[in-house]
């Protein structure tokens, strides 16, 4: 399945809106899309994978690099998503530990970043 990536902003954050399947051969697409806004300087970023049907370790590796590349310069990225197959592989591997999942893009941008119980990831 093909892979479709869109940017919007609302105030200082970006919206990175991915539809489809994020695997090992799409996921390129995404980590490309992303690393394009962060050198851009855009380092409030929110992954909505609310029309993603299947992402796999690859996708999760892009989001993990991201949000080290982020935190690097005192930015964030929040993840919204609440397909159970995917929430359940965010669980799995602890990254819901780490990444903050929501339910809504509105529910991510009115988050309080202090409020993040994000451990430190290591560059």
């Amino acid at each position: 399945m093909k892979l479709t990536v869109a940017t919007t902003e609302r105030d200082d954050v970006t919206i990175v809106t991915v539809s489809g399947e994020v695997d090992v051969y799409t996921a390129p697409q995404l980590r490309s899309a992303l690393e394009e806004r962060i050198a851009a300087g855009h380092t409030a970023i929110i992954v909505d994978l609310q029309d993603v049907g299947f992402l796999d370790s690859t996708g999760l590796g892009v989001l993990v690099g991201r949000l080290k590349a982020v935190k690097k310069v005192d930015g964030w990225l929040r993840v919204v998503c609440t397909n159970e197959r995917i929430l359940r592989l965010f669980g799995i591997t602890g990254l819901d530990r780490v990444i903050a999942i929501h339910d809504t893009v509105e529910a991510a941008l009115a988050a309080d970043p202090d409020d993040l119980v994000e451990p430190d990831v290591s560059a």
